[in-house]
């Protein structure tokens, strides 16, 4: 049976207290502004917050602004974002990002999906990110490995595909929910609802959810 949006609103709102936060925590990245959430996002793909957060300062000391990451040094660039992984390639798109903003957005960060997306190495999840916390505008729903795994088991969504994800969590949540939900999956796909071994036995939800009800019948 598909869930409905009370079922759904009632789940999220125990996970709401279960992880109590302002505004200012509901990214796990530690930005200042616009500029520096989008690299960082750029950044953390496959690999963790903190291993971000640990090589922020030091690359936004040397690069404060899209105009001296644009004119970068690729070598120095990489040499800095190295324990990010795949920083080769992420070098090339933050610089080439770097780049798009001083020709076409005048040095600033664009406000929307649209915009956002036409910039390298810039999909659907890094611009739902920056709309919702660096303009506190969440337009869509930012699907990543622990929202797309705790949407299936939940029950929220039968698709596999982010996109199509995305979709079913905004059809299923009034939009004031759009910029909880990210956060609030990830903490709980972190701290019980893990990858290998969900702790469904002290799960807060699972007489609620699809997985937990099915455990709990066998």
């Amino acid at each position: 049976m598909k869930m409905n949006t009370p079922e759904a609103v009632a789940i999220l709102s125990e996970l709401n207290c279960l992880y109590p936060h302002t505004r200012e925590e509901m990214n796990f990245l530690r930005f200042e502004n616009p500029y520096q959430i989008l690299i960082m996002t750029i950044l953390s793909a496959q690999t963790t917050d903190v291993t971000i957060n640990g090589l922020r300062d030091e690359l936004f000391s040397c690069y404060p602004d899209p105009a001296s990451l644009a004119a970068a040094s690729q070598d120095e660039v990489e040499r800095i974002i190295h324990p990010a992984g795949f920083y080769h390639t992420k070098a090339k798109n933050i610089i080439g990002t770097a780049k798009c903003l001083c020709e076409n957005f005048d040095g600033s960060v664009p406000e929307t999906v649209q915009e956002l997306v036409t910039l390298p190495g810039v999909g659907r999840k890094t611009a739902n990110i920056v709309t919702n916390h660096a303009f506190g505008n969440p337009v869509g729903i930012a699907v990543d490995t622990h929202v797309g795994r705790l949407a299936q088991r939940i029950g929220f969504s039968d698709n596999t595909d982010p996109n199509k994800i995305e979709i079913d969590l905004m059809h299923l949540f009034p939009k004031e929910w759009w910029g909880e939900i990210n956060y609030l999956l990830i903490s709980h796909g972190r701290a019980v609802c893990t990858a290998r071994k969900p702790a469904c036995e002290r799960c807060c939800i699972r007489e609620s959810c699809r997985t937990g009800r099915k455990l709990g019948s066998e």
